[in-house]
């Protein structure tokens, strides 16, 4: 079940942003780090002071879907990191993250596709490059 108090969750998504941030000076294979780098993103915009709680649990939920495309980083400290934020994740969004991932491969919320096997779809301007 998703966290109630807004202090707690604040913390837990600011060191899910933390632990993301942390793989972008190791050396993560390009595949990986595309996603990786799109979850940063998204986990530093959920930490965001004074954000919705719903709207903020809906970003950590991104979050889960991005990382469960990440199969591995080639580096066991980045593969800790990650598996660190896919637990914090995990314990901002409760049973409601789970990955959304079609039988395609590909990763969609209600606005359609947001990434496929390649990594994230970046079709509204947003980055869409390596870390």
């Amino acid at each position: 079940m998703a966290d109630d108090d807004p202090d707690r969750t604040a913390s837990l998504v600011a060191r899910l942003h933390a632990e993301l941030a942390a793989t972008a000076e190791l050396p993560v294979e390009r595949a990986a780090s595309r996603w990786i780098g799109e979850a940063e993103a998204v986990a530093e915009d959920a930490a965001t002071d004074g954000l919705d709680p719903a709207v903020r649990r809906k970003r950590v939920a991104h979050v889960v879907d991005l990382l469960a495309a990440v199969e591995g980083t080639g580096d066991d400290r980045a593969d800790e990191h990650v598996d660190q934020a896919r637990e914090l994740a995990a314990a901002v969004v409760g049973d409601e993250g789970g990955p959304d991932a079609d039988e395609g491969g590909s990763i969609a919320d209600e606005d359609g596709p947001i990434a496929d096997e390649d990594g994230p779809i970046a079709d509204d301007g947003g980055p869409d490059t390596e870390r």
